[in-house]
């Protein structure tokens, strides 16, 4: 790894993430955004696998790169819809990051690895883009499960255990480990919920 390189695609990343015109605060002070979740993914990486690659790392500081600019309703409001929008996402933020790569000098090599792990290409088969799925699912966990929680007060646990179970399938054996370990934050008031989900 170039340090110099790998710095400055991080700020690259997190100078178009900080034109978020959404915000969010944390710890008493405001952030944009997605800055804000690109720092949490970062964060969690080092703290779950310190030894990732560098595609995994630049990954991970770019997954929602730039979310706010596809938003939810420009698609149908439905499971097809909602599924578009995903796709849709995904070769934005990897096209997105790929360009800024580029410009601070990384080869086409690199640039295609990293783009296919924010893609999420080969879930489960290719270790990098298992790894980046493991992080944003423990960010989701620690980070926004319970705000997710707070906007559906109406949901049943017949219909939270399927939600938090199927983020568990797509996480790796490591990052299971990880969660039961305890190591990471679990919001108090969903622990019961989420270990019965996971245990049972």
């Amino acid at each position: 790894m170039n340090p110099t390189r790998y710095q400055a695609a991080v700020a690259a990343f997190d100078q178009v993430n900080g034109e978020d015109p959404n915000s969010e605060t944390d710890n008493g002070k405001t952030y944009p955004k997605e800055l804000l979740y690109a720092i949490r993914m970062g964060d969690m990486q080092e703290r779950f696998a310190p030894e990732a690659s560098e595609a995994v790392k630049l990954a991970v500081r770019a997954q929602h790169i730039q979310r706010w600019k596809i938003r939810r309703d420009e698609f149908p409001m439905d499971r097809a819809g909602y599924l578009q929008w995903r796709t849709r996402l995904y070769k934005f933020h990897a096209q997105t990051a790929g360009e800024l790569m580029r410009s601070v000098g990384y080869d086409e090599e690199m640039i295609e690895r990293t783009m296919t792990v924010i893609s999420k290409k080969g879930l489960k088969v290719n270790p990098e883009t298992q790894m980046m799925e493991d992080v944003a699912d423990l960010v989701f966990l620690e980070h926004y499960m319970l705000a997710f929680a707070s906007k559906h007060p109406e949901y049943s646990e017949e219909k939270w255990i399927p939600i938090i179970n199927k983020t568990w399938q797509k996480m790796s054996a490591d990052a299971h480990e990880f969660v039961l370990a305890g190591k990471i934050k679990l919001p108090e008031s969903l622990l019961p919920l989420i270990l019965k989900a996971v245990q049972g």
